[in-house]
């Protein structure tokens, strides 16, 4: 249990939500619209998740596009651990698998999808993983929030919520694969 401290109530973590499960649905929705918009259908679109919540997102959009187009579009998940550049600080990250669809990814438009766009490191190294399976004809990024302070030259195609944030602050993506229900909760305070 975590004591209050009257003298520092900064410290204590405030969570406020700020997209409930009708907005990331919402979200969700307008950006398969948007993917198929700028791809002029779905012909030659895969769409690879990055572990852990960008799996299920991008299995959602699949299956909006699919709802929309009358066509399944290929989904699979990449795992960018080994090409992270902070391994040496982090060490303990565990390998999700990397599943490629069958039909592989050249030659295709590649949308990588991802929760959550913070410094762009995890895009660099998804960037690196997947010039290891192939050569796809584009790469585009789709994100439910991009939340900004960027270190490196990564700008998200299609975004969920563009939301400022402080470099203190955390966001939490909830799914309802993984944690039981959908919201994104700003997080202020607390430990980091």
């Amino acid at each position: 249990m975590v004591a209050f401290d009257a003298a520092h109530p900064a410290t204590q973590p405030v969570a406020r939500e700020v997209m409930s499960s009708g907005d990331v649905s919402r979200a969700l929705r307008r950006i398969a619209h948007e993917i198929l918009e700028r791809n002029k259908g779905a012909v030659g679109l895969v769409l690879l998740g990055i572990p852990s919540r960008g799996v299920p997102l991008a299995a959602r959009l699949a299956d909006i596009i699919a709802e929309v187009e009358g066509t399944a579009v290929p989904v699979g998940s990449l795992d960018v651990t080994m090409h992270r550049d902070d391994l040496r600080r982090q060490p303990t990250r565990v390998v999700m698998p990397t599943k490629i669809p069958t039909e592989g990814i050249d030659g295709q438009v590649v949308v990588l999808v991802d929760d959550v766009l913070y410094s762009g490191r995890t895009i660099r190294a998804a960037l690196e993983a997947l010039s290891e399976l192939g050569r796809p004809r584009a790469v585009r990024l789709a994100v439910l929030v991009d939340r900004g302070h960027r270190e490196l030259p990564v700008r998200a195609d299609h975004v969920g919520k563009n939301l400022p944030t402080s470099s203190v602050e955390r966001v939490q993506v909830r799914l309802s694969e993984l944690d039981d229900e959908d919201d994104v909760v700003r997080i202020t305070g607390g430990e980091r």
